[in-house]
């Protein structure tokens, strides 16, 4: 099974992004997805951003993953 995660991004230079995940950073491909700026968040798989999502959905999704002691 595959799972992407909610990332924020961080800053943005050419088509690479850096975003945040439970306080790590990590660099993301953002060949996949237009109009995404600073702050946006996007879901992260296998080192690309692969959807943008709203702040509600990925709050509530790092939740759930803290819930069961996946984001740590």
């Amino acid at each position: 099974m595959c799972l992407s995660i909610p990332a924020r991004i961080r800053d943005i230079e050419g088509e690479t992004a850096t975003v945040e995940v439970g306080g790590s950073l990590y660099r993301a491909g953002l060949q996949m997805l237009d109009d995404v700026q600073p702050g946006d968040y996007v879901l992260l798989h296998a080192g690309f951003a692969i959807q943008k999502i709203s702040d509600r959905e990925a709050q509530e999704t790092l939740q759930l993953l803290r819930e069961m002691g996946e984001l740590e």
